[in-house]
């Protein structure tokens, strides 16, 4: 049997999380195929195409599933899954919507955030926040998988040569449409993709402080800038910002905590990072304990002189 990506894109490009479901999905050990559900989204498929270790391409190419919304790219999904021994999809709001829906129709159990793939059927996720790795094998005949992107590289955006074949797409079930999508326009690096994140907490004070306080650092360091939920809720930053169990997953080269006492929640986000450095003044601040690099010290002082020794 083969396995099945469901690859994210908007149309045009296709998105850095396809890249890290096929490395999840060629660690299963067979063949895999990626599904392009789309509309005038011949260009997706040809960059899937050129992905390393792909076979073969579906384009499914109709207007009611540009959006990609799960009513519509479920039917599409759900009709090709006998063909298939495993779907894949990455653990992004794009695939979270998709796949729960695509289980459900097939009557399989998904095994949603998986870190490791231990063999065709068996497959490691975590659970209480990350705190515990929960071991779990599927006698599912049709495994539908979500994958956590910091668990796994991207793969090679070149150096492959899939044969693209149409197929058709299942018939528009008229139970939603796209009424409007606003994106948010980032000059920085996007934050699950960046190897350096610069995050604020709560200890910032205010929107105003956050920005006059990080992004200097950020600029210096070509970072992408990231929050913890409180200052999320606080109105200091959008959601898009947001690091933890409710928000973004990451695993960066390099975390810098920035006045973030460092909640359960938010450490389940960042934990993977392979540095992380922590600023905080309340020495007994639980960011510390995961830290690899620790200041207890002013924010306000610390960063600004980090900033200046930067640019000397």
């Amino acid at each position: 049997m083969t396995t099945l990506i469901i690859a994210e894109h908007d149309n045009i490009e296709i998105k850095a999380s396809t890249l890290h479901a096929l490395t999840a999905a060629r660690q299963i050990g067979k063949p895999v195929h990626v599904l392009v559900a789309g509309y005038q989204a011949s260009q997706v498929a040809t960059a899937a195409a050129k992905l390393e270790g792909v076979e073969k391409v579906l384009l499914a190419d109709a207007e009611h599933v540009a959006a990609g919304l799960a009513e519509n790219v479920e039917p599409t999904v759900t009709s090709l899954a006998s063909a298939y021994s495993h779907l894949v999809f990455p653990a992004t709001a794009f695939g979270k919507n998709i796949a729960p829906r695509v289980a459900a129709k097939l009557g399989a159990s998904q095994i949603s955030d998986v870190t490791t793939i231990v063999s065709a059927d068996t497959f490691e996720r975590p659970i209480y926040a990350g705190n515990a790795i929960a071991t779990v094998q599927s006698l599912d005949e049709v495994k539908v998988l979500t994958v956590r992107l910091a668990a796994f590289a991207g793969g090679s955006d070149n150096g492959g040569n899939a044969v693209i074949e149409k197929v058709e797409a299942a018939a528009d079930r008229g139970l939603s449409s796209l009424v409007s999508r606003e994106l948010t326009q980032l000059e920085r690096p996007d934050l699950s993709g960046a190897k350096v994140i610069v995050s604020g907490g709560r200890g910032l004070g205010s929107g105003e402080q956050y920005k006059a306080v990080l992004e200097p650092l950020a600029d210096k360091l070509h970072a992408a800038l990231g929050a913890s939920r409180a200052a999320v809720d606080a109105g200091y930053v959008p959601n898009d910002y947001q690091v933890g169990q409710t928000g973004k997953i990451v695993a960066p080269d390099v975390y810098i905590a920035v006045g973030i006492s460092g909640a359960i929640q938010h450490l389940a986000g960042m934990k993977d990072s392979k540095t992380i450095i922590a600023i905080n003044k309340d020495a007994e601040a639980p960011i510390f304990a995961v830290a690899d690099v620790g200041l207890v010290g002013d924010l306000f002082e610390a960063v600004p002189q980090l900033v200046a020794k930067l640019s000397a």
